[in-house]
């Protein structure tokens, strides 16, 4: 039984990589500021860090997914608990992954311990500090995310704009040399017959030479520069809460078993979260850099000052709430202030992530029935 808990955790964790891994860095990859493999990497980086420190930053989520307190303590130590909610979890952020939808591994998880634990003892489950301790926070993050977008970004753009930085998008515009043949003529023996025009040309230049820049300086040092550091600092940071935030809620599945000592299980989790993200992080990230709302790199830095602030806060209190609603809920606001939020996109986030609780306590529930069987 430890082997087969070991295999759905692992199972877990590297679908929490592929699924959340990029979320931190979707920002920099959606405005231009890096391109895909560059972006990944450096969240992987700041989130296998972040998880490496988890068992000293965030020790209340260890606790507090460890379902003690929420299902009676004689079901927490049925091995069969532990490997259904890491299963269930895991098959429901996996079905995310290949379908490119951004949901929380954090609901699929309370999810998963509500199924298999309300299947274990339908009276144990705690529906109070269920409400209290889980939903309240997973309900609220996203919404708070989206209220503080929305402020900021206008703050910081009325910042901007007195010190006198403005944005400029190049439009490359010149003369093009076209090589004209008369109508019919075949190219090589006639080739003679051909003769140079001039015309004319606008286009757009390619990404790395042509495009939107903030031009200004502060106190000497070019605008443009700042928000590019701030926008890479501030992207870690989120990647780094990410690991702080997620990785002990799923070491806490291992250490149900007691096969494992907390530094080893974070260490074990953060390992599998880094490989999730290099091999199968495309698909989300896709969605999460271009689908949800276009934007220029200082709307990207507002959303993830404010996914950063708003998990790190949350780790240090120990409240379970989700990166990936928080990440998400800032690009919404940051698509609904500026007008550029795909609200179809949108709408199928939230589909998804209304159905992801429902979705892990079948499953959870189905899992724990089926190991019963066995």
């Amino acid at each position: 039984m430890d082997l087969l808990l070991f295999v759905c955790v692992v199972f877990l964790a590297y679908a929490n990589g592929a699924n959340d891994n990029f979320k931190g860095v979707a920002t920099l990859f959606g405005s231009g500021v890096s391109r895909y493999r560059g972006a990944l990497l450096w969240g992987t980086a700041a989130t296998l860090l972040g998880s490496l420190l988890a068992v000293f930053l965030a020790r209340g989520l260890l606790a507090a997914f460890s379902a003690k307190g929420l299902v009676p303590e004689a079901v927490t130590t049925v091995p069969d608990f532990a490997i259904a909610v890491a299963f269930a979890a895991a098959a429901t952020v996996m079905l995310a992954v290949r379908l490119g939808l951004p949901i929380s591994t954090t609901h699929a998880l309370v999810g998963a311990l509500v199924g298999a634990g309300w299947f274990a003892s339908p009276a144990g489950v705690d529906l109070a500090r269920l409400w209290h301790g889980f939903f309240l926070p997973l309900l609220v993050s996203p919404l708070l995310a989206i209220l503080a977008a929305v402020s900021l970004y206008p703050m910081l753009r009325y910042a901007r704009r007195a010190f006198g930085i403005h944005r400029e998008t190049c439009v490359c515009i010149g003369r093009e040399v076209v090589v004209a043949f008369p109508e019919g003529a075949a190219v090589g023996a006639e080739a003679a017959l051909a003769h140079a025009v001039t015309l004319p040309s606008v286009h757009m230049g390619a990404r790395p030479t042509c495009a939107e820049r903030y031009v200004g300086r502060v106190v000497g040092i070019e605008w443009q520069r700042v928000v590019e550091v701030l926008h890479y600092l501030s992207a870690g940071a989120v990647s780094f809460a990410r690991g702080v935030n997620d990785t002990p809620k799923m070491a806490a599945i291992l250490l149900l078993s007691g096969a494992v000592g907390a530094q080893g299980g974070v260490t074990l989790v953060g390992v599998a979260i880094a490989v999730g993200a290099l091999l199968s992080a495309r698909r989300v990230a896709q969605t999460m850099a271009h689908r949800i709302t276009r934007m220029n790199p200082g709307q990207g830095l507002v959303a993830n000052l404010v996914t950063s602030s708003l998990v790190l806060g949350a780790s240090a209190l120990g409240m379970p709430v989700s990166t990936t609603h928080i990440s998400c809920g800032a690009l919404f606001g940051i698509g609904t202030i500026t007008g550029r939020g795909r609200w179809t996109t949108i709408g199928a986030i939230a589909l998804a992530w209304a159905i992801t609780l429902p979705v892990s306590a079948a499953l959870g529930a189905v899992a724990y029935w089926s190991l019963g069987r066995f």
